[in-house]
C-alpha cells in the first residue's frame, strides 16, 4: 500500500505564537502578558480602554514570566539565560525604561515565589529564591534599590509568600514528589511544618493569608487527589475544597484574603475553576473560555480574574473573566483565527482542517490504567502512527493545540499524545508509580500503547514511531532499547541517554531534586546503569533523530554526543539536529518551525513514504 503524504505546511503553519501570564495593574485598566507573536517571548500591554496591543520596550527577549508590582511601579520578567538554563529576574519601571537585571548573574539561578501577588509582596518587594549549586538563599528584594532582606537559606528550599506585613514567610523544602510547607516566623527564626510528612505525599504549593495566621495548602498528604487544606494558627487542619474528579492545582487569594481562585485539573486533563469564600470554603464555579486553563490571578479589586486559557483549536491566550459570568479576551480578539509565528511558511489556519484529540486508554500489562489524546486523520485506518511522550514526567497531555500534532495528522500521521505512569493529574498514586525501578512499568506502557495502536485498528503494523522531549526523550530511548523490533523511527529531543552522566553534568539542584524520582547516582548505582539507554545502545537498530539545544544544562549536551557517536560507531542510520544558542526549550520561532518541518520530513520518510 502506497500513502501518499501531502506536506503539512500545505495547510498548517509549524508554529503558532500564544500568549500567557496575564498580570494586570492595580487599577485593573491594563494587562501585561508575555507572547511570542514577534517571534521570541516577550512582554506585550493592553490598555482595555480600547482594542490594540503593543510591545513593551524592555528590550528583553526570552521572557518566561512577568507581573506587576502592587503600587503599579514596576514590571518583574523572569528571563531564560544565555549559554544555559538557568533563569533571571529583571525589573523594568512601568511608566517605560531600560530593564535591569536583579538576580540570576553567573552560574546562579533565580526565580519568583507566586504568593497571591503574582511574586511580590505586600510592600512592593519580590518574592525571590536564588540558587547557586544546590545552595538556595531566599530573600525579599527592592526593585528600586537592589537591596536584598535575607529570609531563608537551605538546600531545595523557595519561598513562596509572605504575610502582609513581612512577619512571617512561607517555604517549601524537599525533592520532587516529596515536598512539604513550612511557615517561617521571621522574628524569632522558627520554622513550623504545615502539614505532618506522609510518605508518598506531597504539598506542591500553597499561600498565606494577609495576616499569616492561616496557611492555604495543595496538598496529597493524606488523600490521592490534591485538595486545598487550611491551617490555622492553634487549630487543627482543615479540607477546604477536594473533588472525587479532579486534582487542585493552583489557589490564589484576593488582596484582602476574603476569596481564593482554584484552578482544577479534571481527571483526563481539561479544567474547572471555582471561587471559595473564605474562611468557609464556599465554592462558585465560572464558565472557561476554553477548556484548559493554567494559571489564575485576581485582577484589579478582585471583582475579575486573569487566566491563561487555551483549547486543541487555540493556543494559549489571555483572558479577564468576571465573578459575575462573562469572559474578555485581552491576548486575541476572541475568535478561531489563529494567526501563525512570524517564520512559519503558512500565515494562518484554517480551523476546518484541524482534529481535535480523543482520550482513549488501555491497560498495561501489570494492569495499570493509562490513557492519552489521540489525533487521527480523516478516513479509515490503519495508519502511520507514533506514540509522543511528554516531559517530567510529572506533566500532562492535555486536549491543547499543538502544531506539531497537527502537522503529523495533516500528513497522514496519527499521533498518539500518551501519560505514562508518572504523569500528574491522576492522583499520587499514578505520579509515583514509575519511581525508581517503577520506571520498567514506564517503558511497558509505551510497549502497550503501541500494540493498542494496531489492535484497535489505527496503527499500521510495522509503520510505528515513537518520540518524545526531555524525560519523553529518555523514554523515547528506552522503549527503542528494549523493543527493538516494535518501532520503525525515533525522535529523541534533549532526552537523558545515560543517568550517570545526567547526574555528572546537569545543574546540581536539577540533580537534587531528582533523585527521589529517578533513583539515587550512589545508592541506586546499579538500577540507573540498568535503566540507561546507552547500556543497552546495542540493541537500537530504528532509524533515529537526535535534537538538542547547544545551550542546554538541564539536560547537557552530552547526553546527546554520546548517543550520536555510539549510533555511528554501529551504524544505526540517524540525524543530529543541533540548535545553537538554545536551552532546554526551543523558545525562538524560527527554531521551532525548524524542528517541527524535520521532525515531520523524517517521520514521513520512515513511516508513512
Amino acid at each position: 500500500m502506497k500513502v501518499v503524504v501531502p506536506h503539512p505546511s500545505e495547510h498548517l503553519p509549524e508554529d503558532v505564537y500564544g500568549s500567557w501570564s496575564p498580570a494586570a495593574d492595580p487599577s485593573g485598566g491594563r494587562v501585561a502578558f508575555v507572547s511570542d507573536r514577534g517571534g521570541t517571548p516577550q512582554v506585550w500591554l493592553r490598555e482595555l480602554v480600547d482594542a490594540g496591543w503593543r510591545r513593551v520596550p524592555t528590550g528583553l527577549e526570552r521572557v518566561s514570566t512577568v507581573s506587576w508590582s502592587p503600587d503599579g511601579a514596576w514590571l518583574a520578567c523572569t528571563v531564560a539565560a544565555h549559554g544555559s538554563s538557568r533563569t533571571e529576574v529583571w525589573v523594568v519601571a512601568a511608566s517605560g525604561g531600560t530593564a535591569r537585571q536583579v538576580a540570576g548573574h553567573a552560574t546562579t539561578t533565580a526565580g519568583l515565589g507566586p504568593g497571591s501577588r503574582h511574586g511580590w509582596s505586600a510592600d512592593g518587594r519580590l518574592l525571590l529564591t536564588e540558587t547557586t549549586g544546590s545552595d538556595a538563599v531566599c530573600s525579599l528584594l527592592d526593585p528600586q534599590t537592589g537591596t536584598r532582606e535575607p529570609v531563608a537559606r537551605g538546600t531545595l528550599l523557595t519561598l513562596l509568600d509572605v504575610s502582609a506585613d513581612g512577619s512571617r514567610a512561607l517555604l517549601r523544602c524537599g525533592p520532587r514528589g516529596r515536598r512539604e510547607l513550612e511557615v517561617l516566623d521571621r522574628a524569632s527564626g522558627e520554622r513550623r511544618a504545615v502539614l505532618p510528612a506522609d510518605e508518598g505525599g506531597s504539598t506542591d504549593s500553597g499561600v498565606l493569608s494577609p495576616d499569616g495566621r492561616t496557611a492555604y495548602a495543595v496538598t496529597t498528604v493524606g488523600r490521592e487527589l490534591a485538595a486545598l487544606v487550611a491551617v490555622t494558627d492553634g487549630e487543627p487542619p482543615r479540607t477546604l475544597a477536594q473533588r472525587e474528579d479532579a486534582e487542585l492545582e493552583q489557589v490564589a487569594l484576593s488582596a484582602s484574603g476574603a476569596r481564593a481562585v482554584l484552578v482544577w485539573n479534571v481527571l483526563g486533563g481539561r479544567s474547572a475553576l471555582t471561587v471559595a469564600e473564605l474562611p468557609g470554603g464556599e465554592q462558585t464555579e465560572l464558565a472557561l473560555p476554553r477548556d484548559v486553563v493554567r494559571e489564575a490571578w485576581f485582577a484589579g479589586d478582585g471583582s475579575r480574574i486573569a487566566v491563561t486559557a487555551e483549547s486543541w483549536s487555540d493556543p494559549r491566550g489571555v483572558w479577564l473573566l468576571d465573578l459575575e459570568g462573562g469572559a474578555t479576551p485581552v491576548s486575541s480578539d476572541g475568535g478561531h483565527v489563529l494567526v501563525a509565528s512570524p517564520a512559519a511558511t503558512t500565515r494562518r489556519v484554517d480551523p476546518d482542517v484541524l482534529v481535535p484529540p480523543e482520550l482513549h486508554g488501555f491497560v498495561s500489562p501489570d494492569g495499570t490504567a493509562v490513557s492519552g489524546w489521540l489525533y487521527r486523520p480523516a478516513g479509515e485506518g490503519p495508519w502511520p502512527a507514533v506514540v509522543w511522550l511528554h516531559g517530567g514526567p510529572e506533566s500532562q497531555e492535555r486536549p491543547v493545540y499543538n502544531s506539531l500534532f497537527q502537522s503529523l495528522v495533516a500528513a497522514g500521521i496519527v499521533v498518539y499524545a500518551l501519560n505514562v505512569r508518572g504523569s500528574s493529574g491522576f492522583g499520587r498514586s499514578f505520579v509515583h508509580a514509575d519511581d525508581l525501578a517503577g520506571r520498567y512499568g514506564a517503558i511497558d506502557d509505551v510497549a502497550a500503547a503501541a500494540a493498542y495502536l494496531v489492535s484497535s485498528g489505527t496503527g499500521a503494523p510495522g509503520r510505528l514511531g515513537v518520540m518524545g522531549r526531555s524525560y519523553g526523550g529518555y523514554l523515547t530511548l528506552a522503549a527503542l532499547a528494549w523493543h527493538p523490533d516494535l518501532f520503525g523511527a525515533g525522535v529523541d529531543v534533549c532526552g537523558m541517554s545515560s543517568f550517570a552522566t545526567f547526574y555528572a553534568h546537569t545543574e546540581p539542584y536539577i540533580a537534587a531534586t531528582a533523585v527521589s524520582k529517578y533513583g539515587d547516582p550512589v545508592r541506586d548505582a546499579e538500577l540507573l546503569h540498568d535503566l540507561s539507554p546507552m547500556t543497552r545502545v546495542d540493541a537500537i537498530r530504528a532509524p533515529l533523530m537526535v535534537v538538542h539545544g547547544g545551550d542546554d544544562t538541564n539536560v547537557p549536551l552530552v547526553e546527546a554526543t554520546q548517543l550520536v557517536e555510539a549510533l555511528a560507531e554501529r551504524g544505526v542510520e540517524h540525524r543530529f539536529v543541533l540548535f545553537e544558542g538554545e536551552g532546554h526549550e526551543l523558545l525562538a520561532t524560527p527554531n521551532r518551525v525548524r524542528f517541527v518541518n524535520e521532525t515531520v520530513s523524517w517521520l514521513t520518510r520512515h513511516l508513512a513514504g
